[in-house]
């Protein structure tokens, strides 16, 4: 089995939210370590957060499965429930169609960092549960909506 060097893995800052909401993921950054490793039938993506940085704003998967386990730092996670305390070894699971938006935020003075698995359907539309947005990913293309589908005018106004 290959053994991937994370230490090779170019590190993925930025956001592919529309304006104003990719200045909301500052301090974010990640390893995809899936694709490192040629896999295509999930992902593994290895997040890293700064003190203060959010995972990503807060969604849901039409089609994908996801499963996020913690491995260093004090996380909190924000979802319809409210907010839960989540450190090293902490695990979560968000099932595909299951309308609960999440997200993590990093709240304290140390760097967090979470290991996230997901599926890669060929299809899949994510929603944005505190804004009217969505994106609809095919074919490696984001396409940012409304959540009704009318076009995003990405004009910094959400």
């Amino acid at each position: 089995m290959p053994k991937i060097d994370p230490a090779t893995v170019p590190l993925k800052t930025g956001s592919i939210y529309p304006a104003p909401y990719d200045a909301q993921m500052a301090g974010r950054s990640s390893l995809r370590l899936g694709q490192a490793g040629g896999l295509t039938q999930f992902g593994v993506n290895l997040v890293i957060l700064q003190p203060g940085a959010r995972s990503s704003l807060r969604h849901w998967h039409l089609n994908e499965d996801e499963f996020v386990m913690v491995l260093e730092g004090d996380l909190t996670l924000v979802d319809d429930d409210g907010e839960t305390a989540m450190g090293p070894g902490d695990c979560a699971a968000f099932p595909a169609g299951d309308a609960n938006g999440h997200c993590f935020v990093n709240r304290s003075e140390a760097e967090g960092r979470f290991l996230v698995v997901g599926s890669k359907a060929p299809h899949e539309v994510a929603t944005y549960s505190d804004i009217d947005l969505k994106v609809t990913m095919a074919e490696g293309t984001a396409t940012f909506t409304r959540k009704d589908g009318s076009p995003y005018a990405d004009k910094g106004n959400g």
